[in-house]
């Protein structure tokens, strides 16, 4: 069975703990703060662990070196192995596989879309799939209208009232 006593240390060797603990502690936030600017997602972890081992070192749990350095180096890797797919998530967000390429709207020709806006000088608004685009039109065209994409330029589209003919 495991049993916990505590360290108690003469009061010189008290105030060098106390700065060690918090030389740890504000490495541990360093590194923290270097993640925002350098977002490889390692350094926090390192930070993590940092804080651990000063907070340790801090309530007497661990004392010598050797031990610090123990503590640091297991802590370090166990989080680095377990959570570095997810805080990379969060540090980096989403990004797009090179395999994804530029959006291909190609596939919005032959939509049936609705006119929300009337319109005006053969410019309006459409939703396709709940997706408000701007688009053009030759015809008059009023709010409420079903439409189909004829074509495409970028994220423009033009309209026809007429389904046009399968290619």
């Amino acid at each position: 069975m495991f049993t916990y006593t505590r360290v108690t240390l003469p009061e010189q060797n008290r105030e060098n703990v106390m700065s060690a603990s918090l030389v740890w502690i504000l490495i541990g936030l360093l590194l923290i703060v270097s993640e925002l600017m350098a977002t490889s997602v390692i350094a926090v972890f390192f930070g993590i662990a940092a804080i651990v081992v000063g907070l340790l070192l801090q309530l007497g749990l661990i004392e010598s070196m050797a031990a610090q350095f123990t503590v640091f180096a297991v802590i370090s890797l166990l989080t680095l192995l377990l959570a570095r797919g997810k805080f990379q998530r969060w540090f980096k967000g989403y990004t797009a596989d090179a395999s994804e390429g530029k959006p291909d709207f190609q596939h919005d020709i032959g939509a049936r879309g609705i006119v929300v806006d009337d319109f005006v000088h053969g410019s309006g608004r459409i939703t396709i799939n709940g997706v408000r685009w701007k688009a053009f039109c030759d015809e008059d065209l009023k709010a409420g209208d079903a439409v189909w994409v004829a074509s495409n330029n970028g994220i423009e589209l033009t309209v026809t009232r007429n389904k046009p003919g399968k290619v």
